[in-house]
């Protein structure tokens, strides 16, 4: 018999950890990988494994101790005093990154020509792929080219599922263009401006505030944490998951092999010369897309994407906003609070396309005073570079008659799959003219092992879809019989107002003639809203005006996003207006707007006037 000194092993970036549970006491017998302790951070909870089996003799640790790898957790008597390789520990929760960019549903990309089976089903599966790895012929069971939301989720989820896995990405840390210059680091400046706007209507209400003065360097700094504390979360998790990241952009060169160039820079635009090929059994396209440039804009640094935009460099005097969409108004938003005054111009008819235009005009005259002119129907005809700044030319209904000057000039004009940049011919992938890969319910491509998800198979182009199309990807190529099968996917622009929408919108409804019963409830008769100061929202939800089971809704007001996937569990459900209208919503909360607009479209909702009969 001997003792041996049982160690927390290698968590990740995981320091100093609580320990939040003894799992085992003195006298215990233990076997190896059994359970010993549950320690917690802000990241994840996981529960550290035993190297070795014997009987505690001694607990070197109690709760609320902070432990980090190498710290000793308890002594064991074991019967042999060979040291076993320590296994890793086991995440029990971890805090999954949401990333919410917004963009109007449309349906997904269409089949692939020749789709695969979903293949034998379950763990039989599962242990063939995991019984004849990589190794030898193979580097990988599943290979994932990009590290967005969708690609590190489908990542995790076949390392879950017991594969071996290889995750190329090109910045330098996990998370895409979501968590690193996109969905995330815009809704941390968001916040702070909300609160900015907030507070000036306090004086009206008997509190006063002197006027805020911005720092850029701590607000650039509060952005860049709040990107780290989730980045740094995605690469512990990584870790734990024993998920291989190789850092470089991939291109397919077999049907079987990615060649992948290294590359340095946060951003990995910066190439090393360095050059790799991987061989893989299973592929997983996660691509993505990357902005719109015109092409007859000068390359200049007062003329930006959504990416430069979130450098926070300076606060223009006078901004341009090339495009209404989600992202361009949403970053307009951030630099108008902060002192910037906004012009915005349109191809369209409309702002915010895809949401219902009842929705958009709400947000539209709560933020009228930021815009010194909203040309619709109007495009961007050419551009130079000044000295006093960048003069722009505009064609159009609502054109000004001369050039205008701006400061800054935001380019948000859309974004393009990057189908036709990472040598999917070369693997026999098919790519469509825009390029976008067509896939199947399976998110197979027409090339049986190697599966496409998020932007790059068609829009949406959000976050949370990628994510749902990841897992599917990763159960599929594991043998398991999954499927996207989504019926909704809910949209949100994080203005302020937020608008949200999910399902058939109002517009549709009329445009294809499908006969609905609309329930619109006010907030002028929410308590909680009075309460807030912010009654300016609404509440709607659409029914089948002969079923009445639910087929849209959408909400502007402060929290719509918080509260859409109520709406988009009702539809997934085939809830009807009795379902929402009896299920008991807290009050007082905006939540419960939706409980009223179901009794509303129902007739029995008794915080309005009553309805005409």
């Amino acid at each position: 018999m001997s003792r041996v000194e049982v160690k927390v092993p290698d968590i990740g970036d995981f320091k100093d950890v609580a320990v939040i549970e003894l799992l085992v006491q003195p006298g215990d017998a233990v076997q190896v990988e059994q359970s010993l302790v549950t320690v917690e951070s802000d990241k994840a909870s996981m529960e550290i494994p035993s190297s070795h089996a014997g009987v505690v003799k001694e607990l070197k640790v109690k709760l609320g101790d902070k432990v980090s790898q190498g710290s000793v957790l308890l002594s064991l008597e074991t019967e042999a005093s060979a040291q076993e390789s320590p296994p890793q520990p086991a995440t029990r929760a971890a805090a999954a990154p949401a990333a919410n960019a917004g963009a109007a549903p449309a349906p997904q990309a269409g089949a692939a020509p020749a789709p695969a089976s979903a293949g034998a089903g379950g763990s039989q599966a599962r242990a063939a792929a995991a019984a004849s790895p990589a190794g030898g012929d193979y580097d990988c069971d599943v290979l994932v080219l990009g590290g967005g939301p969708g690609g590190y989720s489908a990542a995790f989820r076949a390392a879950d599922l017991g594969l071996k896995v290889v995750l190329v990405e090109r910045y330098a840390t996990l998370g895409g263009v979501c968590l690193n210059v996109g969905c995330i680091p815009s809704k941390a400046l968001l916040h702070v401006t909300a609160v900015m706007d907030e507070v000036s209507h306090f004086e009206s209400l008997g509190v006063s505030f002197g006027k805020p003065t911005v720092d850029l360097d701590k607000l650039r700094a509060h952005k860049s944490r709040v990107v780290g504390k989730l980045t740094g979360g995605l690469a512990a998790m990584a870790k734990m998951r024993k998920v291989t990241v190789v850092r470089g952009t991939g291109q397919f060169t077999g049907t079987h092999e990615l060649e992948v160039a290294e590359t340095a820079g946060a951003t990995g635009q910066e190439p090393t010369g360095r050059k790799q090929s991987l061989r893989f059994r299973n592929a997983i396209i996660a691509a993505g897309s990357q902005a719109v440039h015109l092409p007859f804009l000068p390359q200049d640094p007062r003329i930006v994407d959504s990416t430069g935009a979130l450098e926070l460099s300076n606060v223009p005097k006078r901004m341009l906003v090339l495009g209404g969409g989600i992202i361009g108004l949403e970053m307009g938003t951030v630099y108008s609070t902060l002192g910037a005054r906004l012009d915005v111009v349109e191809m369209l008819d409309g702002l915010m396309q895809g949401a219902d235009r009842d929705l958009v005009r709400v947000w539209q005259k709560m933020n009228a005073p930021r815009f010194d002119k909203v040309m619709l129907k109007t495009r961007t005809v050419g551009a130079e570079a000044t000295q006093d700044g960048i003069r722009v030319r505009f064609e159009g209904e609502q054109a000004p008659p001369e050039p205008q000057v701006y400061d800054l000039v935001l380019q948000a004009v859309g974004r393009s799959p990057n189908g036709r940049r990472i040598g999917a011919d070369r693997a026999g992938v098919q790519v469509d003219e825009r390029g976008f890969i067509p896939v199947d319910i399976q998110m197979r491509t027409n090339v049986p092992h190697i599966f496409a998800i998020g932007d790059i198979v068609g829009n949406p182009m959000l976050a949370h879809k990628a994510v749902h199309e990841g897992h599917v990807a990763a159960e599929a190529a594991a043998g398991e019989k999954s499927a996207f099968e989504a019926r909704v996917i809910p949209s949100v622009a994080y203005t302020d107002p937020e608008v949200a929408w999910v399902g058939l919108t109002e517009d549709q409804a009329r445009a294809q003639g499908v006969a609905i019963t609309k329930g619109h409830f006010p907030w002028s008769a929410s308590g909680r809203a009075i309460a807030n100061g912010r009654d300016e929202g609404f509440t709607k939800l659409l029914f089948d005006a002969k079923t009445h089971r639910i087929l849209g809704g959408g909400i502007v007001g402060t929290h719509a996003g918080d509260m859409i996937g109520e709406v988009a569990l009702a539809v997934e459900m085939g809830a009807d207006m009795v379902d929402i209208g009896k299920t008991i919503h807290p009050h007082p909360t905006l939540g419960e707007s939706i409980g009223m607009a179901a009794e509303i479209a129902e007739g029995t909702c008794t915080d309005v006037p009553p309805q005409r009969r």
